[in-house]
Order: structure tokens, then sequence, then C-alpha cells
């Protein structure tokens, strides 16, 4: 993992949900007890990364040795270029062009 790039660039999924996670629980929790400020609403959002990190550590998975997932801007490419390839797959595929059906009057 290059050192000049973001380690978000390469978080595994299960550290995305994790997080993601800990931010919906947050959300809720400042509607459901109407936190005001940044204070209140840092620290329940500190303790619920704790917690999800807790649950997370309890399942034996521990975020700091998980391996790197692919590096998303060489994923973002990849996609790039097979989308650029869809069209021409998809004529080699289906041959000639479907005509739409015509409604028939009874």
């Amino acid at each position: 993992m290059p050192s000049n790039r973001p380690l978000a660039d390469f978080l595994p999924t299960i550290t995305i949900k994790a997080k993601d996670f800990a931010n919906e629980i947050t959300n809720t929790q400042v509607k459901q007890h109407d936190l005001h400020g940044e204070t209140s609403i840092t620290k329940e959002h500190v303790k619920n990364n704790r917690d999800v990190r807790k649950l997370l550590t309890d399942r034996d998975i521990v975020p700091e040795k998980l391996p790197a997932a692919e590096d998303v801007k060489k994923l973002a490419r990849r996609l790039e270029s097979e989308e650029k390839k869809l069209p021409g797959q998809a004529q080699r595929l289906g041959g000639k062009k479907k005509q739409p059906m015509k409604k028939t009057d009874k």
C-alpha cells in the first residue's frame, strides 16, 4: 500500500460496513435522544465506534490484521474499461437486434 495514498482506498468491505453501521447508530441516537452540539454528538459517535469495534474483535475480526482490499482506483479503472466493452459484447451475444413487439387488435 503506497504511503501517499489514503488508508480508506484499501479498506476491506467489512471495515467499511462497520464504520457505516457505527455512523447509522449515531444518526439514530442523535434523533432519538435529541442530541445537539458537537461535543455530545462526537461523544456518541466515539462510543458507537468503540462498541462496533468490540463486536468485531469479539468475533476475532481485528481491523488492523485484515489484509488490504483491492485499490479502489484500480477497481474504478477496471470497471470503466469493462463498461466500455459491454456494448460490443452485447451485440456479439445477441446477434440481430430485437424488434419491439407490436400490439395486435383482437
